[in-house]
């Protein structure tokens, strides 16, 4: 099993930053791909960002590009987002998710285990 625990969540002003960060326990991490997820009040949750096991490919969603990076570090079995520029709009609870296999995906449905989240609310 494995237990991921997200921080880092917080208010901040439009334009700000706050880097979310994600500990893993219970199984090392360094086999798998990972990624933040978003989910705002009264919306599905929807893909962030995703990396490699390896850390060597990521992929952002559309509306993050430019502004969030996802990093990782397999030694501290930790995942990190820092966010950038942040907009009224990235409202919502923060998950990390973590995926079996080390090629990365975007579906929400191909992540296996999931963090119970951390609140960002980005006034304007």
């Amino acid at each position: 099993q494995v237990q991921l625990v997200e921080s880092g969540g917080g208010l901040v002003h439009a334009g700000g930053s706050l880097r979310l960060s994600c500990a893993a326990s219970g199984r090392t991490l360094s086999r798998y791909a990972m990624g933040w997820f978003r989910q705002a009040p009264g919306k599905e949750r929807e893909f962030v960002a995703a990396i490699r096991a390896s850390g060597s490919m990521t992929d952002y969603a559309d509306s993050v590009k430019g502004r969030f990076t996802i990093s990782r570090d397999n030694a501290k079995n930790t995942l990190y987002l820092q966010m950038n520029s942040l907009k009224p709009e990235d409202t919502a609870v923060y998950y990390c998710a973590a995926r079996t296999l080390p090629t990365l995906r975007v579906g929400p449905e191909e992540y296996d285990y999931w963090g119970h989240g951390t609140h960002v609310t980005v006034s304007s």
